[in-house]
C-alpha cells in the first residue's frame, strides 16, 4: 500500500492527478458502503477542490506535504461543506457554516476531504454502537466491534477507502478504534492540535489525532494539523517540529517504562502475551525495559467518568431545540420544547451521561464526586512525571482483550466502562499516546500502546516506528 508521503510526491510531479484520486477514493466508499464507516459523502465538493488542486500544480504552484490526499474527517468535526451531526438524531440536519481549524490545516496542506465518518453519539462510547446512523462494522471481522468512538474513521483507513482520517480522543477513541482495526492511531498532547470545531464532549480532555496505515503516515498528518491557534484558549504556544524527521533513529538508548498495575488482573493472557513479545523484540532492538509504578492508574476510570460526564452535562445544554438542533413538535411551552427535543433527541447512553454529570455537580455532591475526581486526576499526572524520571516512554496493552463480539459490551455496563482501562489515564493527564498493531491472534489485532510525556510526540513516535520495524 503507498503511503502518504510517497502518494502526494507523485501528486506534485504530476505523475497522478488529485482528481484520479478522489473519484478513486469515492469510488471505493461506495463499493465498501455497507460498512456503514461514513455518514456524509461529500463527493461534490471533493472533486471541485481535487480539480482546482491539479490546476494549481499545472500552473507551476507547490502543494502542500498531502498534496491531493483523500482524508476522511470524524462527524463531531466541523466542516463547510455537508452535515455535522455527532451521529446524534439531534444533531441530523445541521450545517456548520466554518471549517474546524483542523480541517482547514489539511486542506491548506493539499488534502481533500471525502466524507465524514460515523461515531458513537457525541463520541460517548467505545464501540460505536451508540451512533444514531447504525454502528460501523469492522472490515476484519464483522462479528467484533469496530471499536469507539472514532470507529468510523479507524473502519475508513482500515477498509481501504481513504489512507488517513482524523477522529478525537476523549478518553480512548482514537486509540482503541486503531487497536480493534488494526491501525496506528495517534492522540497528541492536550493542547496540540485546536478544538476549534471540534463539538464538545468533554473540553478538558477532548483532543483531535490521525488515523493512518503506518507510523509515518499518522505522524504526516500531525505535521498538517498541529499547532498554535488564536481561537482555541487551550491551544498550546509549544513549536512543532517535524514528527516525521525521527522515525528512522531507533530505539536504541530509548527506556520504556512497563507499569506493572497494567499488566495483572483483568488482561487477557492472549494481549499479555502478544504486547510483551513487541516488547521484548523491541528491547533486542536496542531499548531498554524497566518496571514503573503508577499506582493511581486504578482510580482512573472512576475519575474520568465523573470529570467526563459533569463537562458533558454542561456541554451538551446547548442542545435545547432553540437555537441549530431538531426540534419536537407539539410543545406548550418552553420547559416541554427542552423536554421533548432532549428526550425525542438525544440516545439512551448521551442521556445517561448527562443524568450522571448533572448529578456530580449537584449541590451535596459537587465536593464529594467532582472535587475527589479532580484531585485523582492530579495524582496520575503526578504519579505519570514520577515514572518518566526514569524512562522516556511508558508502554501498556492499548485494550485489556481481544475486540469484543458486537453487542456484547452493552449487555454487561462494567465491561464497557473497564474497557476504557488502560486509554482514560492519558486523557486525564493531558498526555500524547499512540496505539500500533503489533500481532494478531487469529484474525483479531493485539493493539500496543505508547505513552509519552507532555509535548513529546516526536520521541513517543520515533519508539512505535522502532517497535512497528521491529515486529514487522
Amino acid at each position: 500500500m503507498p503511503t502518504l508521503a510517497e502518494t502526494a510526491r507523485k501528486v506534485q510531479a504530476g505523475e497522478i492527478t488529485a482528481e484520479s484520486l478522489a473519484t478513486d477514493a469515492l469510488s471505493r466508499i461506495e463499493a465498501k458502503k455497507s460498512l456503514n464507516a461514513y455518514i456524509s459523502v461529500l463527493a461534490d465538493s471533493a472533486l471541485e477542490r481535487a480539480r482546482a488542486l491539479d490546476k494549481r500544480r499545472a500552473a507551476g504552484e507547490k502543494l502542500g506535504l498531502l498534496a491531493g490526499i483523500p482524508v476522511a474527517v470524524k462527524d463531531n468535526i466541523v466542516t463547510a461543506h455537508g452535515r455535522t451531526t455527532c451521529g446524534s438524531k439531534i444533531l441530523a440536519e445541521f450545517e456548520s457554516p466554518y471549517d474546524a481549524t483542523a480541517v482547514a490545516r489539511l486542506e491548506a496542506a493539499g488534502a481533500v476531504i471525502v466524507g465524514k465518518t460515523n461515531l458513537d453519539e457525541f463520541a460517548m462510547g467505545s464501540t460505536s454502537e451508540t451512533s444514531a446512523f447504525g454502528a460501523p462494522k469492522n472490515p476484519l471481522d464483522e462479528s467484533v466491534i469496530a471499536g469507539g468512538s472514532s470507529g468510523g474513521s479507524a473502519v475508513a483507513v482500515a477498509s481501504g477507502t481513504v489512507l488517513a482520517s482524523l477522529g478525537s480522543d476523549t478518553g480512548g477513541s482514537i486509540r482503541q478504534p486503531a487497536a480493534c482495526c488494526g491501525l496506528v492511531g495517534v492522540k497528541p498532547t492536550y493542547g496540540r492540535v485546536s478544538r476549534y470545531g471540534l463539538v464538545a464532549y468533554a473540553s478538558s480532555l477532548d483532543q483531535i489525532g490521525s488515523f493512518g496505515n503506518t507510523v509515518a503516515d499518522a505522524a504526516l498528518v500531525l505535521n498538517a494539523i498541529c499547532g498554535r491557534d488564536e481561537r482555541d484558549s487551550t491551544s498550546a504556544q509549544q513549536p512543532v517540529p517535524d514528527f516525521t524527521a525521527s522515525l528512522s533513529k531507533g530505539a536504541k538508548g530509548k527506556t520504556i517504562g512497563i507499569p506493572k498495575e497494567c499488566f495483572g488482573e483483568g488482561l487477557q493472557p492472549e494481549v499479555r502475551d502478544a504486547v510483551m513479545k513487541a516488547l521484548e523484540a523491541l528491547e533486542k532492538a536496542g531499548a531498554t525495559l524497566r518496571e514503573v509504578s503508577i499506582p493511581s492508574f486504578k482510580y482512573a476510570v472512576s475519575a474520568y467518568y465523573v470529570i467526563a460526564t459533569a463537562e458533558a452535562s454542561a456541554n451538551l445544554s446547548r442542545y435545547d431545540g432553540v437555537r441549530y438542533t431538531v426540534r419536537a413538535k407539539d410543545v406548550t411551552d418552553l420547559f416541554s420544547l427542552y423536554a421533548k427535543t432532549r428526550s425525542q433527541g438525544f440516545g439512551e447512553e448521551v442521556k445517561k451521561r448527562i443524568l450522571l454529570g448533572t448529578y456530580v455537580l449537584s449541590s451535596g455532591f459537587y465536593d464529594a464526586y467532582y472535587m475527589q475526581a479532580q484531585k485523582v486526576r492530579r495524582l496520575i499526572t503526578d504519579d505519570f512525571n514520577r515514572a518518566f524520571a526514569t524512562c522516556d516512554v511508558v508502554a501498556t496493552p492499548t485494550m485489556p482483550t481481544l475486540p469484543p463480539k458486537v453487542g456484547a459490551i452493552y449487555s454487561d455496563p462494567m465491561a464497557q466502562y473497564l474497557g476504557d482501562i488502560y486509554t482514560v489515564a492519558v486523557n486525564l493527564a493531558g498526555l500524547p499516546a499512540s496505539s500500533q498493531p503489533v500481532a494478531k491472534v487469529g484474525r483479531f489485532p493485539v493493539g500496543l500502546q505508547f505513552i509519552g510525556k507532555p509535548f513529546g510526540e516526536e520521541e513517543l513516535l520515533q519508539v512505535a516506528a522502532a517497535t512497528e520495524s521491529a515486529t514487522a
